[in-house]
């Protein structure tokens, strides 16, 4: 493809961009794309590994503690939503618009949350914010599909994974400098500002290479009604839940079994068919992904309160304990991303799955005062690696086992695995660690009461954890879909 050429049509489900010159993402065809929307998933890391920082600050001045796990869980329900809008629009128009509608959503969230003058709008704040999230992950997912060859979608996502490393790092300490010398506000306030020259940069070179629907030669199809009345089901019902989780009375059963109800329809009807039967495929990627990231997510989560209240660490040095991880990710993002690993890709998400369940079983061992701290540090670092491996890798496999005019669905699908199964296996961890003395559990940050956790609290969230990462090791084996039992089934479909 030469500089940003146009795509050539060749019907409704073949169209491609035109081949170009071996190279890599940087290569003068791709430099100015691949540029703008690596600067726009560093911005938006940046923000999520900032925001932490300064949202207890945020809601201590607006009097807001109440409302606090839901500046968090309003993000994600509203992000679930905009995820099927996004896969929906980007394949019947293209990705170009709702990537700038998302961006632009993004900065409004940002603003409202930053000007808020009480807790209530900074929450709202944070609902556009995530809205605006949901639409431009999934558009980005389609830019990677339409813009760039096959042999280049591997080392996009591992730019995608490495934009994450230095805000990982840097990220809560700028939002703390920030946040003491100029105020919280500011935190939100900045961001917009900065995103104007990646848009500058990529809005352009996404109009030439990856803009319009796939069929240019018919009128853009409908939207599905059915599937956005999904969304909206799966929105309500994760915030429901959420609710259920952060509020642990017997009350609280209804609204958690509401919930319940409204999701598993939702699930069944927006994941690809076959999903959680594991069947051969796609359906094994998007189940993979959610096992994968929900796994860890929810372990993760509880390894800083494990530091501090069990071994006395402060909360800067307890977070500090997973920076390396960043890098490890990176890495292993990048071995995905090499050429010569492509015909291993499979064995290498089951060597991943099994470093993920080791780590996750691993880090219980700092309970017993022998072992020492650092020991978590290189576990949770060997986690992440296996981790770059999976991640980088299910998102390559699903674009190429993606129709061009699925793209977008198929990863709304991948992303709607990936955060549903962060807050069910979540609130399932919080739920046993509150039971065993553990405290309350709220939107993804583990809250001890009275300063202390029993023991055993922690470990029966992180040894049920390692258990789901094993399973997903077993998952990891079914990613091929060239199988005879696999032969004329329908892997794209979303279940009837």
């Amino acid at each position: 493809m030469s500089a940003l050429e146009p795509r050539v049509p060749s019907g409704p489900d073949t169209t491609v961009p035109v081949q170009s010159p071996p190279g890599g993402i940087l290569e003068p065809a791709y430099r100015a794309l691949s540029i703008g929307i690596i600067s726009v998933i560093f911005l938006i890391a940046f923000e999520a590994t900032a925001v932490g920082t300064a949202m207890p600050v945020a809601a201590r001045e607006l009097d807001g503690i109440a409302l606090y796990a839901f500046a968090f869980s309003a993000y994600f329900t509203t992000s679930l939503f905009a995820m099927v809008l996004s896969g929906q629009w980007s394949d019947r128009q293209g990705p170009l618009r709702p990537l700038t509608v998302g961006i632009g959503a993004f900065a409004a969230g940002l603003v409202c949350s930053g000007t808020a003058g009480a807790m209530w709008l900074f929450v709202l704040g944070r609902a556009v914010q995530g809205f605006g999230g949901g639409l431009v992950i999934v558009a980005l997912y389609v830019v990677v599909s339409r813009a760039y060859e096959e042999r280049l979608r591997p080392a996009i996502m591992a730019a995608f994974a490495a934009s994450w490393v230095v805000p990982s790092i840097v990220g809560p300490l700028a939002a703390g400098t920030v946040t003491e010398h100029l105020g919280w506000r500011w935190v939100f306030l900045g961001i917009p500002a900065l995103v104007v020259v990646p848009l500058a940069i990529a809005l352009p070179a996404i109009r030439r290479t990856a803009s319009g629907p796939v069929d240019t030669g018919g009128a853009p199809a409908a939207f599905d009604g059915r599937r956005i009345r999904l969304a909206l089901g799966i929105s309500a019902g994760a915030a429901l839940l959420q609710y259920a989780a952060q509020d642990l009375r017997w009350l609280s059963l209804l609204p958690g079994v509401v919930g319940a109800a409204l999701l598993v329809p939702a699930v069944l009807g927006l994941l690809p068919r076959g999903t959680y039967l594991a069947r051969r495929g796609l359906p094994s990627v998007v189940l993979l992904r959610g096992v994968a990231a929900g796994s860890f997510i929810a372990a993760e989560s509880f390894v800083p309160l494990m530091l501090v209240t069990q071994r006395g660490l402060s909360p800067t040095m307890a977070g500090f304990s997973l920076a390396l991880g960043g890098v490890t990710w990176a890495t292993g993002s990048w071995v995905q991303s090499k050429g010569r690993t492509a015909p291993y890709r499979e064995r290498l998400m089951v060597l991943g799955m099994v470093l993920v369940a080791f780590a996750i079983a691993a880090a219980p061992a700092v309970l017993v005062e022998s072992v020492p701290v650092w020991t978590l540090a290189l576990a949770w670092a060997v986690g992440c690696l296996g981790m770059g491996l999976v991640i980088g890798s299910t998102s390559v496999l699903l674009l190429k086992l993606s129709p061009p005019q699925e793209a977008g669905t198929n990863s709304a699908a991948l992303q709607i695995s990936d955060a549903l199964a962060n807050v069910v296996l979540l609130a399932a961890g919080g739920a046993a660690f509150a039971a065993l003395g553990g405290g309350a559990v709220g939107a993804g940050h583990a809250v001890a009461e009275g300063g202390a956790s029993h023991p055993t609290a922690f470990v029966v969230v992180f040894l049920p954890m390692a258990a789901v990462a094993l399973v997903g090791a077993w998952v990891a084996t079914r990613l091929d879909p060239a199988t005879p039992a696999g032969k004329g089934e329908t892997v794209t479909g979303a279940a009837a």
